[in-house]
């Protein structure tokens, strides 16, 4: 299934915020807890917790991931520097978990850089949405625009960037459904944005809120459930595909319980590198 409409390219979203990071080295902050997935000389993956912030920003001056892993892995880091944006190489919003990646020196930053602009990265997300997705299973074509309302969001526009997003339902009530979905660009907001047009949003989502749903206010935080469970890329000289899983947070099951959605077996895999 193609879902389509049309608007004007978002602005360089990634280039402002690499100027965020260039003003300052990142705090080391050690205290702070970093569910480490995989660690070797090239690459750090970490598994994100709800309310955390990918990187430093306004009134996150030292609680981000970044700092978490500079407090930690300092000295590589540091040799990054803001052009590499201190090895961070995409970011997650607050409200949702799963798997970051760094890169830990300039040739595995530069090389999994590469792959991530030409869309070689595999990223695979795991959403409670409302209602059941029709079809079950589909692809979402919808270009995407950001706006400057004072509220940071996209929409669905002509002119915007392209935006291409697959889903599979795995298990469904009448009124929630828990779906797998596959990002193929990385644009802001994009499975928010996608599961809104499609008639599907996150539940809790204050920003994007389904057609016929109880909208509550936008500047009200939003806690909805989204997960990164999987990345997969190749490292540099070998070039073999590895993939790294990170589990589903007890938060996360818990709401699935509460929806009465019993998860398949094969989501509490941790890993099949």
């Amino acid at each position: 299934m193609i879902r389509r409409k049309h608007a004007a390219p978002g602005a360089a979203r990634r280039a402002r915020d690499s100027q965020r990071l260039a003003h300052d080295v990142p705090v080391p902050n050690a205290a702070l807890p970093l569910n480490i997935v995989h660690v070797d000389g090239q690459f750090l993956l970490v598994n994100k917790p709800v309310g955390m912030v990918s990187q430093p920003g306004l009134g996150h001056a030292k609680d981000s991931v970044l700092n978490a892993a500079f407090g930690r892995y300092s000295h590589g880091l540091r040799t990054l520097g803001a052009r590499r944006d201190w090895g961070l190489l995409h970011r997650l919003d607050k409200p949702t978990s799963g798997l970051m990646v760094l890169g830990l020196t300039p040739e595995s930053y530069d090389h999994l850089r590469e792959q991530f602009e030409q869309r070689h990265v595999k990223k695979e997300y795991l959403a409670i949405v409302h209602g059941r997705p029709t079809p079950p299973v589909g692809r979402i074509e919808a270009r995407l625009v950001e706006t400057d309302t004072g509220i940071k969001k996209v929409m669905v526009s002509g002119a915007g960037q392209e935006a291409l997003t697959f889903y599979t339902t795995l298990a469904a009530t009448d009124r929630a459904s828990l779906v797998r979905i596959e990002i193929v660009t990385g644009r802001l907001h994009q499975i928010r944005a996608h599961m809104m047009f499609l008639g599907n949003s996150l539940i809790g989502d204050n920003l994007y809120p389904s057609a016929g749903k109880p909208a509550p206010a936008p500047t009200a935080e939003s806690h909805f459930f989204l997960h990164c469970r999987m990345l997969q890329f190749t490292y540099p000289h070998t070039k073999t595909p590895r993939k790294f899983l990170a589990p589903l947070p007890d938060t996360f099951l818990t709401a699935l319980a509460s929806h009465g959605i019993t998860p398949p077996a094969a989501l509490g895999s941790r890993s099949d590198e």
